[in-house]
């Protein structure tokens, strides 16, 4: 059972704490006051560097002292941390912190009038049979993004066209396997070939995508369904299918050879606090990920 599966774990999280979930690569490097009280929390804790990785679970009084922090996802480990950090915790009178200073490299929104479109992926077969929990996790996970579609792509898709832009997004920046960590994206002289239309509704089409040394590649076939009404889009429904191969720096453990991959895209209908999440391949570089064509 994983940890934020764990009944005991989540009680205690929902009785006792208030959760707040993070991209840490945001917050330790953002000059503003959210990114000052985030360093001064993980700044108390053994993972104090800022120039690199401060992954880990912190418990923490909304002051900004540090009661507790792990970095070992077993559902002990973390059980144990959150009892601890329940021991030592003594209420106390103070001024709660407010945001007033915001830096914009780091606090971007989605495009004004554009989408939102959820992104999950997920290896289909080719892993080795395993007894072992953590492996056995990683080799059934989903992967979980968000594509963001401008507004200019938004009206094109009303008016029945599938922009260049959107198309070449997808492929580079969606059409990756994340489902064990973070992925490399392609770059754009790894998009070897990229043809897609939308026809009635109807967005259809193939794609190979392949590193210059040939060691990572993706090459299938895309086939989706949009619907629109009073000049939005109310439906965008898209799978892309085909054989993976190639792993990332982050992303070891990949089966051997060529194996089954697929990506599946569902417009964000708002509801699901993980459709604010900023898209990955746009962090630190919102620009180039809306522009993806450079």
């Amino acid at each position: 059972m994983s940890t934020f599966a764990n009944p005991e774990i989540i009680e205690l999280l929902k009785s006792r704490f208030i959760t707040v979930a993070i991209d840490q690569a945001y917050q330790r490097r953002q000059q503003d006051d959210e990114g000052d009280f985030y360093r001064q929390l993980a700044g108390q804790s053994p993972r104090n560097n800022f120039n690199g990785t401060t992954q880990g679970l912190y418990v923490g009084t909304a002051d900004g002292k540090l009661l507790g922090f792990t970095n070992h996802r077993g559902p002990d480990r973390v059980k144990q941390t959150l009892t601890q950090a329940l021991d030592k915790f003594k209420p106390a009178e103070f001024t709660p912190p407010e945001a007033k200073r915001f830096d914009p490299r780091w606090t971007y929104q989605p495009p004004k009038d554009g989408l939102v479109v959820r992104v999950t992926a997920k290896v289909l077969g080719g892993y080795e049979p395993t007894d072992d929990m953590w492996r056995k996790a990683f080799q059934e996970s989903l992967s979980r993004d968000n594509l963001w579609v401008t507004a200019d792509e938004h009206k094109g898709l009303v008016a029945g066209k599938l922009s260049s832009s959107l198309a070449n997004r997808i492929a580079r920046f969606h059409l990756v396997d994340n489902t064990r960590g973070e992925p490399p994206m392609w770059e754009q002289a790894d998009v070897k070939s990229l043809k897609l239309t939308l026809a009635d509704g109807r967005i259809s089409g193939t794609f190979h995508l392949e590193t210059a040394d040939g060691k990572r590649g993706f090459q299938g076939n895309l086939l989706g369904l949009v619907e629109t009404e009073n000049k939005q889009v109310t439906r965008f429904d898209v799978v892309a299918r085909g054989e993976y191969w190639g792993e990332g720096t982050f992303t070891g453990g990949v089966p051997k050879g060529k194996f089954p991959f697929a990506v599946a895209m569902t417009l964000s209908d708002g509801k699901d606090e993980a459709d604010k999440v900023r898209p990955q391949a746009s962090r630190g570089w919102v620009d180039g990920y809306l522009r993806s064509e450079r």
